[in-house]
């Protein structure tokens, strides 16, 4: 049923930030679709108002109901109720406190510790930026890491690059990040690659030939935390 009956504002609103709900998970899906929450509440065969106890998980209601709006929504029902599992870290509100601070170089290196997964930064075909995610080892004070050499994020000997590693803890919503630049240089020496390859870390996780080894030198390196107080 369809109704034009008023049940408050609408979580997609804009205003102060709302946390991860039912509600705000309906809104944000509803604009992707392009849905208005009358349209949302045709589409699942209910009124408004019983839509908006639905997102709220107030009022005497059969819970199976949301399935209904789950499908309206084209969206898995466990998706809805609960969020993705395999959503990007740093969905929790922020601390209300939060300290931002600068991290010495010997700190960033500290955090890097000795391999990982981080990201390079680098210019593409057109000259657009690329992004991408990499294994890494950290080799004295510099970072390698190995691609196909033909691949995209096999860089020019002497390109400019940037990487970067963060870490976020989300219980206590606290994180670091680091920043290294320098030029790419592509690590040739037989024994330097036997010994890079035969180190933790140094498999990829993409997996695949992945044959050329590329170290960036430093330029700067740069490290935030965020602390809460």
């Amino acid at each position: 049923m369809h109704s034009d009956e008023p049940d408050g504002p609408d979580p997609g609103s804009p205003g102060e930030p709302h946390e991860d709900t039912v509600a705000t998970r309906c809104a944000v899906r509803r604009e992707q679709l392009g849905l208005t929450r009358e349209e949302l509440a045709a589409r699942a065969g209910m009124s408004v108002a019983y839509l908006g106890q639905l997102e709220t998980f107030s009022g005497d209601f059969d819970p199976a109901a949301l399935m209904w709006v789950a499908a309206a929504l084209e969206m898995p029902y466990d998706e809805l109720v609960e969020g993705r599992r395999d959503a990007p870290p740093g969905r929790r509100q922020a601390a209300p406190h939060p300290l931002l601070q600068q991290l010495p170089e010997d700190e960033c290196w500290r955090r890097l510790g000795t391999h990982g997964i981080g990201r390079i930064g680098l210019t593409g075909t057109g000259s657009v930026p690329v992004v991408l995610p990499v294994n890494f080892l950290v080799d004295g004070r510099t970072i390698v890491y190995r691609t196909e050499s033909d691949g995209g994020a096999a860089p020019a000997e002497g390109e400019r690059l940037a990487f970067e590693a963060d870490h976020i803890d989300e219980q206590l919503r606290r994180g670091w990040s680091v920043l290294v630049t320098g030029p790419a240089e592509h690590v040739t020496d037989p024994g330097t690659v036997e010994s890079l390859s035969t180190r933790p870390g140094a498999r990829p996780w993409a997996g695949g030939q992945r044959d050329l080894w590329v170290r960036i030198r430093p330029g700067e390196v740069t490290g935030r935390a965020i602390e809460t107080r």
